[in-house]
């Protein structure tokens, strides 16, 4: 197939249709290959065809040209680009050049930026010279990182929401010491001054900030775009970061519209921003800065909120490696911090399902135990987990082992684990016998006294088995709703 078009190409047998086909084949990696060889072994000019007289053969062939990498032809569509006439064509130049050197290019490329954001569009033009506008920006972008602006706490005040669990939103707020806060389902509320002594504590999900002025709005785009612009967001972004405008954002939408209808009123509302800060702010798919969230309210309008990625998060830098059924730090953390009463100093702790080894660096991070051990019959996980514990600078002694056949020479004092749920490996069957061999381990393996801190998605099965071990229930946290997840600690 690929041999084939590739002879139809080379004697020019419907160029434009050709061309789309190999666009199609190369998607799978072997048939890219195969393309880019026979390219050079015939000696094929592709640049030939950014100059037919067909615009759509000319875009195509850009977009050919950008999909196999062909960094030799950056000068050839440069050039095209410059002489190109027809409005829909320009964009492929500018995507097909993404991932080349445009280092010589960059100031000529600066300048059309700057006369393209002149230019008056009209009905007709506007589609296509917002694509070419957004184009142009993520390649300018692209070569210029260190356009990127910094964040400085500066004098600001900030009004924060701090995203958590919906069912805990105190364990962080307690966090925080002081008394300036509120709570909801949402999260912990808070206005600052010194946002970044907040950045440590490790049991909040995602930091969102409300401005004012942009606190809510209707659901028409034109006017969501002109409240945006028009509130303290400007001001926010100048005052809170080093650099100068413009800052390049993207939008984040959570409604109930179809993809596809999500996807034209999300372009508008870009359009819309653009425009009423005359282009101060700039939407960018790839190289954006921050995030303008808009979350459908039950009345139709929007609640407005900003989420910045030049605040950089460090608290789980560790965690490098991790496989589909891995627990995310965040949710390991707030487990520690609501068991952390249940825990002593200086214990030995064993994780008989371990993983890649996060709640045993968590618990680590919190309270310091003596010898901990993580077991697990993965050796891809041990080896996962072996690598997160070296960028975490913790010692943790990992067994490569079906947890039941393990043994060791003195009792821990504690097992805090994860246990594992049904899924497309183990059915829900193979987990009810798991529980079941799961109590007997834990009796051989732990003190008479000693405690187990479980994190599961099977209540009931616990429930049931741990009293025929002797083992009681003595606390209990629902910690999700859907899927029903559960803290229990027993001893």
């Amino acid at each position: 197939m690929i041999y084939n078009l590739c002879r139809r190409l080379k004697n020019e047998i419907e160029v434009r249709k050709t061309l789309s086909q190999l666009r199609q084949e190369i998607k799978d990696s072997t048939n890219k290959e195969m393309v880019i060889s026979w390219l050079l072994k015939d000696g094929l000019d592709l640049s030939h065809f950014l100059q037919n007289d067909d615009a759509k053969t000319r875009k195509n062939a850009a977009l050919l040209i950008g999909d196999l990498n062909l960094s030799s032809y950056a000068d050839n569509l440069f050039q095209a680009y410059e002489k190109e006439k027809t409005l829909f064509v320009k964009e492929a130049y500018l995507r097909a050049m993404q991932h080349m050197d445009i280092t010589p290019f960059l100031p000529q490329l600066k300048e059309h930026l700057q006369a393209l954001s002149e230019t008056e569009t009209t009905s007709e033009n506007k589609k296509h010279m917002e694509k070419e506008l957004h184009a142009l920006t993520d390649l300018i972008l692209s070569a210029n990182e260190d356009q990127i602006h910094s964040f400085r706490d500066g004098k600001n005040t900030f009004h924060c929401l701090f995203r958590t669990n919906s069912l805990f939103p105190e364990i962080t707020e307690k966090q925080m010491n002081t008394s300036e806060t509120s709570t909801s389902r949402l999260g912990v509320r808070i206005s600052t001054k010194n946002i970044r002594h907040l950045l440590n504590i490790r049991t909040w999900n995602e930091l969102l900030f409300q401005i004012p002025g942009m606190i809510s709005c209707g659901p028409e785009p034109e006017v969501l775009g002109k409240t945006i612009a028009s509130s303290s967001l400007l001001d926010f972004l100048f005052k809170s970061h080093d650099g100068s405008f413009p800052f390049y954002f993207r939008l984040g939408v959570k409604n109930k519209m179809a993809l596809k209808d999500r996807s034209i009123f999300t372009q508008k509302i870009a359009s819309s921003i653009e425009k009423y800060s005359h282009r101060k702010l700039i939407n960018s798919t790839s190289n954006y800065e921050f995030e303008i969230r808009l979350i459908e309210r039950k009345d139709g309008n929007y609640y407005l909120f900003l989420k910045l990625y030049t605040i950089d998060d460090h608290r789980f830098d560790y965690r490098k490696e991790y496989i589909p059924t891995s627990i995310k730090p965040v949710n390991a953390a707030l487990l520690v911090q609501l068991a952390k009463d249940y825990m002593k100093p200086d214990a030995q702790i064993l994780d008989p399902f371990c993983g890649v080894g996060t709640m045993l660096i968590e618990r680590q991070k919190v309270i310091k135990g003596n010898t901990s051990y993580g077991i697990d019959h993965s050796p891809e996980a041990i080896e996962k987990a072996i690598i997160n514990t070296n960028l975490a600078d913790q010692i943790i002694h990992y067994v490569n082992k079906d947890c039941f056949a393990f043994a060791h020479e003195y009792p821990f004092d504690e097992i805090f684990t994860e246990m594992p749920y049904a899924t497309g490996q183990k059915s829900e069957n193979d987990i009810y016998e798991i529980y079941k061999n799961f109590f007997p381990m834990a009796k051989r393996l732990l003190r008479p006294e000693g405690t187990i801190i479980m994190y599961t998605r099977n209540h009931e099965y616990v429930k049931k088995l741990c009293t025929k071990c002797n083992f009681q229930i003595i606390k209990q946290y629902k910690i999700t709703e859907k899927p029903e997840t559960w803290l229990i600690i027993l001893r």
